[in-house]
C-alpha cells in the first residue's frame, strides 16, 4: 500500500498559478510498484471500496445527506471512460449514479450551464461520476470563443458558489485532472485507427482538437487554478494502469475520510428472529 496520503501527493495547492508543464505525465507517485504491484493493489483496494460504499448506501437510507461526486476531467484519450469502467467495477451499481456530459443540446443550452449538472448529482448515499462535467463550459468555450472572456471569468466564480453550496449539502467532491502527455495521446489515437474494434472511437475532430493542444492547456490552468476549493488532483494518465489506482485511491481515502456507519435498526431484532424461528 502507499505509505503517504496520495491526497498529499497529488493535491495541487490552492491559491497558487498552476503550470501543467511541471507535472509529468508518465510519473507514478505514490504507487506500491510496477504495474504488477500496482493492479494487485487495486484487487486488494477493491473489496474495501465496495464496503465502504455499502455502508454509504445504508446510511443513506436511513436519513444520512452525505454523498460523494467524483468529477473526471481531462483531454481526448486522457481515460476518463476507461477510469469510470475500473473503478465502478468494484461497486455495487445501484448505488452509483454515473453521466457523460456531451456538448450541450438545444434544451440545455435554453438554461443556464450549471441546469444540466444539477439534474444529474448523486443523491444522498450515492457515489456520482461525471465523465466531464460543468468545468467544460469554461474550456472549450474559452477555447473556441464562443463567448465574450468577461462570460467564461464569470462562470468560475458561478463554479466556486456552486462547489460551496454542495459542499454545505453533505457532497464530498474529488476532482481529478487526467494529466495526459500530447505524445501519448498520439500514440493513443493511432492505436483508435489501426485496430477495428477500436475506430469507432476516433472522429475527424479529434485531429482538430490536438491543433488546441496549447489553448486547452492554458484554458486548464486558469480553471484548476481558480476553481480550487475543493482542491484539484492532478493525475498523471499516461500509465494507465497508474491512472486508475490513483483514482482507486483517492476514492478510497476519502471514503475513509467520511467512515459511513450502518444504521442502527429501529426494531428488536431478537423478537423477529423468534417469530421467525416458530412460525408455521
Amino acid at each position: 500500500m502507499a505509505k503517504r496520503d496520495l491526497r498529499h501527493l497529488l493535491r495541487l495547492p490552492p491559491g497558487e498559478p498552476v503550470d501543467l508543464a511541471a507535472h509529468d505525465p508518465a510519473a507514478t507517485p505514490g504507487a506500491p510498484g510496477g504495474k504488477h504491484a500496482s493492479l494487485a493493489d487495486a484487487e486488494r483496494m477493491g473489496k474495501e471500496l465496495a464496503e465502504l460504499q455499502e455502508r454509504l448506501w445504508a446510511a443513506g437510507t436511513a436519513g444520512d445527506r452525505r454523498r460523494v461526486l467524483l468529477v473526471l476531467q481531462g483531454m481526448d484519450t486522457s481515460g476518463k471512460g476507461g477510469t469510470v469502467k475500473h473503478v465502478i467495477g468494484h461497486l455495487n451499481p445501484s448505488g452509483c449514479r454515473i453521466h457523460a456530459f456531451k456538448a450541450p443540446t438545444a434544451e440545455e443550452l435554453r438554461h443556464d450551464f450549471l441546469w444540466r449538472v444539477r439534474k444529474e448529482l448523486p443523491r444522498p448515499g450515492e457515489i456520482g461520476i461525471f465523465d466531464r462535467s460543468h468545468y467544460e463550459d469554461v474550456l472549450v468555450p474559452r477555447v473556441r470563443h464562443l463567448v465574450p472572456p468577461a462570460v467564461t471569468g464569470s462562470r468560475y466564480g458561478q463554479i466556486n458558489d456552486f462547489e460551496r453550496t454542495l459542499a454545505e449539502d453533505g457532497v464530498t467532491l474529488i476532482k481529478c485532472f487526467l494529466h495526459l502527455s500530447y505524445e501519448e495521446q498520439r500514440r493513443r489515437l493511432l492505436r483508435r485507427l489501426d485496430r477495428p474494434d477500436k475506430r469507432w472511437k476516433f472522429a475527424p475532430s479529434d485531429i482538430g482538437e490536438r491543433a488546441l493542444w496549447p489553448a486547452y492547456q492554458e484554458a486548464y490552468e486558469l480553471a484548476l487554478a481558480h476553481c480550487a476549493t475543493p482542491p484539484w488532483y492532478v493525475i498523471p494518465a499516461d500509465r494507465k494502469w497508474y491512472r486508475n489506482w490513483a483514482v482507486g485511491r483517492l476514492l478510497l481515502e476519502h471514503l475513509r475520510e467520511l467512515d459511513p456507519k450502518y444504521p442502527q435498526p429501529r426494531l428488536d431484532p431478537a423478537e423477529w428472529r423468534k417469530r421467525l424461528l416458530t412460525e408455521t
